[in-house]
């Protein structure tokens, strides 16, 4: 019975934590406009989450082609580059049909799989191997955190258009890090 209820405890805690991690940081005051009735919470906390997180991830792939010392790793940051470019594209697009103003809750926030502000000046410093784990590890660790939002957005998510996003990055992120992985 102890071990059963240890089990659900563990479940109820990393339910809420990965709701909390989805529905941001802070709660947000209410839009001059409301939501059309097909975006719920989910979808726009999962929008506000991404956007801030592949800007990020964007400026440290920026820095590849001048720092690192491995050509493979080259290749994988530009097509890498491409895909978070494009992603930001749709996400900015889906935030607008959303009726959501960019409120940007999570500026300057360090969530997990964030590429924090510091690795990005720490990248600036460094060039070669120094530079091509940084950069792996710090992908890595984002495209981990952007499957598990993509797939708490299609579970929760209410905006089929916000859900079929979801999937795409999800499956490009997992094809990526298979991609990674093989580099290294």
């Amino acid at each position: 019975m102890q071990l059963r209820r240890n089990v659900l405890t563990r479940r109820t805690a990393a339910a809420l934590l990965l709701g909390l991690t989805v529905a941001g940081c802070t709660s947000q005051p209410a839009a001059d406009r409301p939501a059309p009735a097909a975006f719920n919470d989910t979808d726009t906390a999962w929008i506000q989450l991404l956007i801030p997180m592949d800007e990020r991830a964007s400026q440290l792939i920026d820095l590849a082609p001048a720092r690192t010392g491995h050509p493979a790793l080259t290749g994988w940051t530009e097509e890498a580059g491409r895909r978070v470019k494009d992603e930001l594209v749709d996400l900015r697009e889906l935030l607008e049909a959303s009726g959501v103003p960019d409120t940007r809750p999570h500026e300057g926030h360090n969530m997990p799989g964030m590429v924090s502000l510091d690795t990005v000046r720490r990248a600036r410093t460094v060039t070669g191997e120094s530079f091509d784990r940084l950069l792996t590890e710090s992908l890595r660790a984002h495209l981990v955190q952007v499957r598990m939002l993509c797939a708490s957005e299609r579970n929760a998510g209410g905006a089929q258009r916000a859900k079929d996003l979801a999937t795409i990055i999800e499956r490009s992120a997992a094809q990526q890090i298979t991609r990674l992985d093989a580099l290294r």
